[in-house]
């Protein structure tokens, strides 16, 4: 069973990065129109919440206002999160300490520049250096995540598993 699902811990990086290049994928128009939506959610809840009394019109104001502020804490998210979901599955293989950091690092900030690479394509899109500097400020704290809560099961609910000795193997 051990030997099916061990793989399958990668499935949740795929989907992230076919979510990414998605979202890479949409012109200027479409990826605006949706950081627009977005904002106005956003601050629609935060008005109810925090009960501001903001009219319809001035949250559509704000969410043109932050729209580019919105846009960036996407990118740094979204690579969080396939940080995370490239991170674990190489920490389940036993990667650990400085060499996940580097090996899912590289990962994620290839994936970063690809995706940019990949928007040069898109009408109205251009590759950002910045936007990879977000993504990859993303990705570290997507791994430092992964790490602690790596560390923190083994030395708490998982420290059993991890005290046991390593059963050698029988070669025939």
């Amino acid at each position: 069973m051990r030997f099916v699902l061990k793989p399958m811990s990668f499935l949740p990086a795929i989907v992230m990065m076919c979510l990414i290049f998605n979202f890479s994928g949409q012109d200027a128009d479409t990826s605006s129109e949706l950081s627009y939506k977005v904002g106005v959610e956003v601050l629609t809840v935060t008005n109810d919440v925090f009960d501001r009394g903001w009219s319809a019109a001035h949250i559509s104001e704000l969410s043109t206002v932050y729209q580019f502020y919105i846009r960036k804490l996407a990118h740094f998210t979204e690579y969080l999160i396939l940080a995370i979901t490239v991170a674990f599955p190489l920490y389940v293989y036993g990667l650990r300490g400085f060499p996940l950091v580097i090996v899912a690092g590289i990962i994620c900030v290839s994936y970063a520049c690809l995706d940019e690479y990949h928007q040069s394509f898109i009408s109205g899109r251009t590759p950002q250096k910045r936007d990879v500097i977000i993504d990859s400020c993303g990705a570290l704290v997507g791994i430092i995540i992964t790490r602690i809560t790596g560390w923190t099961g083994r030395m708490t609910i998982f420290r059993p598993l991890a005290n046991e000795p390593k059963k050698k193997k029988v070669h025939s």
